[in-house]
């Protein structure tokens, strides 16, 4: 038995989440590989703040999309926060300022501040991804996300996000009731409607993400962990997190498993392993969990990536 519902046609973005260094872009290579293999368009896309497409792929890839096989059409991409607030400032930088500008003398580095409120780069983030799947350019996304605690205040929205909003709004309407005394009324009126057309815009944006994002017939949520405490409690953090937000979790990969335990320092490993394993076993029993053993060499180049889509497909 393979990932559970990963394969399905109406699957069009598949997100993979886990703490650092439990192996999450390996994973993500080897699902876009192996969905690449049967036919499909696929970008993976890494977010990760120290991205390791390039490394893995061992082929360079930066903010552009790359094709990374010429018999498979399968690209990759990595995005950093500071690409993502320039996508940002680009699409909305222009309108602010001018709606701004137009009552208050300052420059347009009052864009950046903008850009830095809370929840504008994750929400952000998500409106590249949904555009992305939107766009039809792939038959399927799969993105490689940063660890636990980044993913999970991405997460967070609508909640940061819409508050945001809703504070932007009284201080601008704070503004404009001063100016309002000093007779600009007539310019000021303008610009009212006009800042708040833009919020009203950007919540019905924040709005429309959340519904994509909940949408368990087009996403799917993978966790990659190890069968470590640590990774344990990390793992169930982030589950109770995403089903919190209406996010369902249908597969876990246990990562780095010791498979022959033929010392004794294996064969402590491996008790120490397989007791975390059969705590995650009895825990998520309603999940489909798949155990990837540890690899005596890296995971770099297609070849070695194969091999691990041969594993979770089997």
């Amino acid at each position: 038995m393979g990932l559970a519902g990963i394969e399905d046609d109406h699957v069009k973005l598949i997100m993979i989440g886990g703490k650092g260094g439990v192996g999450k872009t390996t994973c993500a290579a080897a699902i876009a590989l192996k969905l690449a293999m049967d036919k499909r368009k696929v970008l993976v896309i890494s977010s990760d703040p120290a991205p390791s497409l390039s490394d893995i792929f061992e082929k360079e890839v930066g903010d552009r999309e790359v094709r990374i096989h010429d018999q498979y059409e399968l690209y990759a991409l990595e995005v950093s926060s500071e690409i993502i607030l320039k996508r940002w400032k680009k699409r909305f930088g222009p309108e602010i300022y001018d709606v701004v500008s137009s009552f208050a003398d300052v420059d347009y580095d009052f864009v950046d501040y903008i850009g830095s409120a809370p929840g504008i780069e994750e929400e952000y983030m998500l409106n590249f991804i949904m555009e992305l799947v939107e766009g039809k350019t792939y038959d399927v996304v799969v993105w490689d996300t940063a660890p636990a605690g980044h993913t999970l205040r991405l997460l967070k929205l609508p909640e940061l996000f819409l508050s945001h909003m809703e504070a932007a709004t009284k201080f601008y309407m704070n503004i404009y009731s001063y100016l309002e005394k000093i007779k600009e009324a007539v310019k000021l009126n303008e610009s009212k409607k006009t800042l708040l057309e833009i919020i009203a815009n950007w919540e019905s944006l924040a709005e429309r993400i959340v519904a994509f994002i909940r949408n368990p017939m087009m996403v799917k949520y993978l966790i990659v962990t190890i069968p470590e405490a640590l990774g344990v409690k990390l793992t169930e953090r982030v589950i109770c997190e995403l089903e919190d937000n209406q996010l369902k979790v249908e597969n876990i990969i246990i990562n780095n498993v010791v498979k022959d335990s033929d010392c004794e320092f294996h064969r402590i490993r491996r008790t120490m392993q397989s007791h975390y394993i059969n705590l995650l076993e009895n825990t998520y029993k309603g999940k489909n969990l798949m155990v990837l053993y540890c690899a005596p060499y890296e995971i770099k180049g297609v070849e070695r990536i194969m091999e691990v889509s041969r594993s979770l497909f089997p």
